[in-house]
């Protein structure tokens, strides 16, 4: 998914609960639609070449797991200039309506650091 991949998922979570959660690597919660939104863009302003790949869904008991490979250059407002390549899952949890409910994003921070200072081209 290119940028339009990036908007799809965006649109994903605008068919969110409107007091959806959405927490990143257990940081604090991003709640409601126009948050998360703010917090998707944050990335595509870091990432302007942004690319999301889906990778997997996995069903699991109380939620569903969602893959995903972002690529990208840290061009944005005092970028490094680095391509970075992590890979990541939500866990989404659907409420009563269908629509997500929460969702807790992991993704390995250690390796995004290193990767925003030194690239994937090492």
């Amino acid at each position: 998914m290119r940028k339009r991949g990036a908007v799809r998922i965006l649109r994903v979570w605008r068919r969110s609960s409107p007091s959806a959660a959405q927490l990143i690597n257990n940081g604090p919660p991003a709640v409601g639609r126009a948050a998360i939104a703010k917090e998707a863009q944050a990335f595509m302003t870091t990432f302007p070449d942004m690319v999301v790949t889906f990778d997997k869904l996995d069903s699991q008991p109380n939620a569903t797991a969602f893959h995903w490979t972002l690529t990208g250059t840290n061009t944005g407002s005092g970028g490094t200039g680095k391509k970075v390549r992590i890979s990541g899952y939500e866990l989404w949890k659907i409420d009563n309506d269908g629509l997500i409910g929460e969702s807790k994003g992991h993704f390995d921070a250690a390796d995004y650091e290193r990767q925003l200072k030194e690239g994937i081209d090492r």
